[in-house]
């Protein structure tokens, strides 16, 4: 199948994903935003790489897609409306026509879900791994942005979605043999779609926006992103494991191994939000959660404090937690 150079790719492939007026049909070097937002852009950015982030024989559909994702799940914590994204995409070789086809076809579908539009970026050679490198610009809400270290002890934390399904699947995508024989292969696959589809929480940021006081994704595993969320704040938490939200396949599976729930607690890539809210907004925030289709679980609450998160099983012991999540260049 024909190769295709770096010209080809832009204007073939790339281009008509860039619907956005700003990209001006990616036939220059910059793209033109204007008519800011009245409350200001909230920017952020995410790389992703083959062997850490996915696997070298991933459709580059679903990795595409998954890279979009994760950038939109900190816009949807932000409590921003997304607006437009850059890309730098790095390749060892010139890809085929297939494999540009897969990986324009994964961000078609994502920019759909998600409302958002290329405006320009580049393509570049890599000495290695293929990677995909996005920075995506979403609309402020009134109130600026929500921030990660705005927590205050007594606040309650709440978590959306259901956790720990992705790092499952990750362990059942490193082997089959993963829990054993006994996971049914709806579960298997429930499992293994949520390692590689996220699913941004971006009805929640109205809620967020009008009741939280602090929220982040959680993209490396509650213990550490929650250790992030209490060192910004300068407060401390404590979390009541039974409460944790578990879909029916990881219930399953916490139900015959007891270490999973440590997998659900440090794992990572759930891109869920974690929220702190207090206590005289709660009602508010669960009804307009409800109102958007997004479930929230009520799971602990921050404590006065510098200590690190302390996290209770059924019978007030606390969980011990050797590994607190996934850390890049860890020492």
């Amino acid at each position: 199948m024909r190769r295709l150079g770096e010209i080809a790719l832009i204007a073939d492939y790339l281009a008509p994903l860039a619907a956005h007026p700003a990209a001006l049909g990616l036939k220059d070097d910059a793209a033109l935003l204007t008519g800011l937002p009245p409350h200001g852009l909230v920017v952020t950015a995410d790389g992703l790489v083959a062997g850490v982030h996915f696997f070298e024989d991933d459709d580059p559909g679903d990795a595409a897609y998954k890279a979009l994702a994760v950038n939109i799940s900190d816009l949807a914590a932000k409590a921003a409306r997304p607006l437009a994204y850059t890309m730098t995409l790095a390749l060892a070789e010139a890809p085929t026509e297939e494999w540009a086809q897969r990986f324009t076809a994964g961000l078609t579908r994502a920019q759909a879900k998600f409302g958002i539009a290329l405006i320009g970026g580049d393509t570049v050679t890599a000495r290695g791994a293929w990677w995909i490198s996005i920075t995506a610009f979403g609309e402020a809400c009134p109130r600026g942005l929500v921030p990660r270290g705005g927590a205050k002890a007594g606040d309650l934390l709440y978590v959306s979605g259901t956790l720990g399904d992705a790092a499952l699947g990750l362990k059942l995508r490193l082997s089959e043999a993963a829990f054993g024989p006994h996971v049914p292969p709806e579960h298997r696959k429930f499992l293994r779609g949520r390692y590689l589809y996220p699913e941004p929480r971006l009805p929640l940021a109205p809620a967020l926006a009008s009741e939280a006081s602090a929220a982040m994704d959680i993209s490396d595993g509650l213990a550490l992103d929650l250790s992030r969320m209490c060192q910004a704040s300068q407060v401390s938490a404590e979390v009541w494991t039974p409460a944790i939200p578990l879909s029916e396949a990881a219930r399953a599976i916490v139900a015959n191994h007891c270490d999973a729930l440590k997998t659900i607690l440090t794992g990572g890539d759930d891109y869920e939000i974690l929220a702190a809210v207090p206590p005289d907004r709660a009602s508010a925030f669960e009804a307009a959660s409800l109102a958007a289709g997004v479930p929230v679980a009520r799971v602990g609450a921050a404590i006065a404090g510098a200590g690190a998160p302390s996290f209770k099983a059924a019978d007030g012991s606390e969980i011990d937690l050797p590994a607190k999540g996934f850390e890049h260049f860890k020492v």
